[in-house]
């Protein structure tokens, strides 16, 4: 078989794990081995490295904030006296020495990417959306082989340096997509959270039900539980396989994260993108891209209560092979072949 692609899987959020799981979906088996920490279970049988925690709490939250005073500018995230840190990166540098992987792929940490580089390995970074012209991520750019942008290029940032955009390969439709097949239920709106921000408002929610009796309300993902739950509004929980909710939906309402993005665009369902604030931008800027493309109503904010009826109608004229012509459904497939090519050239 041929060399080994690592794969570092960053633990904010779940898109890079849904990612990583679809590249290994198209390779064979062995080819693509996961690290990063809390992959337990929750890769089938895709080989995994469970690398230590290197949150500053023992919670699940993750700021980016490391608490130094001062660090190179090359690097995020470098925290001083952790041996969460210290640990983490000793496997991984031990991994690369046993196994000699033709490549690592990273999803996404600067500090990760320098240190494959350091270890005499091509890096294949993932570069999300957003402004990311700071001096850490310039480098990581440099540093790399080639980039991956998980997305297409008519959401990309426009402002991006000309050299930014030569290096990236763009594969939108990354994505672990089940075939769901389902037929939307007519009036169904799905509300769709991730792991990567807080968890959504269940009190906002309702209060968008109530306003909307003719509509059956369900919700996905961590939220907060309301005062006054009405009928037509249901709480689901956290849901492994998202598409098929999103397949059985008329609507689809969330946040502009890569993977929900990704999923809406496979699935091919109207969209209203409620962008939340995360670093760089990033959601921002893909939102904004979204509506340009006139693939998805964006709004800055939850809307107000009486401006869902009209947000509905506007989701529902939304041509759909405008947003679907924004996926592929061989973009693990693709992904896999152009890593391949690289590694030749």
């Amino acid at each position: 078989m041929k060399q080994p692609i690592g794969y570092y899987v960053h633990h904010h959020g779940d898109g890079h794990r849904q990612r990583a799981l679809a590249l290994a979906a198209s390779a064979q088996p062995g080819r693509i081995v996961l690290l990063g920490t809390g992959l337990a279970g929750r890769t089938g049988a895709v080989a995994t490295v469970d690398l230590p925690n290197d949150r500053m709490t023992n919670t699940d939250a993750f700021d980016g904030v490391d608490g130094t005073a001062s660090r190179p500018l090359a690097f995020h995230y470098a925290p001083l006296d952790h041996d969460g840190v210290r640990e983490r990166m000793g496997l991984i540098t031990r991994w690369i020495m046993e196994n000699c992987p033709a490549m690592m792929v990273v999803d996404v940490s600067v500090e990760v990417a320098m240190l494959a580089r350091l270890c005499s390995t091509r890096v294949a970074f993932v570069r999300l959306s957003g402004h990311r012209d700071d001096p850490a991520h310039l480098e990581a750019y440099r540093a790399a082989s080639l980039l991956i942008a998980p997305f297409s290029q008519a959401l990309d940032d426009k402002t991006l340096p000309a050299w930014i955009r030569e290096k990236t390969v763009y594969c939108p439709g990354v994505t672990t997509h089940s075939g769901a097949t389902s037929k939307p239920v007519s009036g169904r709106v799905l509300v769709v959270g991730g792991k990567g921000g807080a968890p959504q408002d269940g009190t906002l929610i309702a209060a968008a039900a109530t306003a909307t009796p003719d509509r059956q309300w369900r919700v996905i993902g961590p939220a907060t539980p309301p005062k006054h739950c009405p009928k037509n509004l249901a709480f689901a929980g956290w849901i492994d396989d998202p598409l098929s909710e999103i397949a059985a939906s008329d609507i689809v309402v969330g946040a502009a994260g890569d993977g929900l993005v990704n999923a809406v665009i496979a699935i091919g369902r109207p969209f209203i993108c409620i962008p939340e604030a995360r670093p760089f931008g990033e959601q921002v800027q893909k939102a904004k891209s979204l509506g340009e493309a006139q693939a998805a109503v964006v709004v800055e904010l939850w809307p107000q209560v009486w401006e869902w009826a009209r947000l509905f109608e506007q989701a529902q004229e939304i041509d759909l092979t405008c947003l679907m012509a924004l996926g592929d459904s061989g973009g693990a497939a693709k992904l896999l072949a152009t890593l391949d090519r690289s590694l030749q050239d």
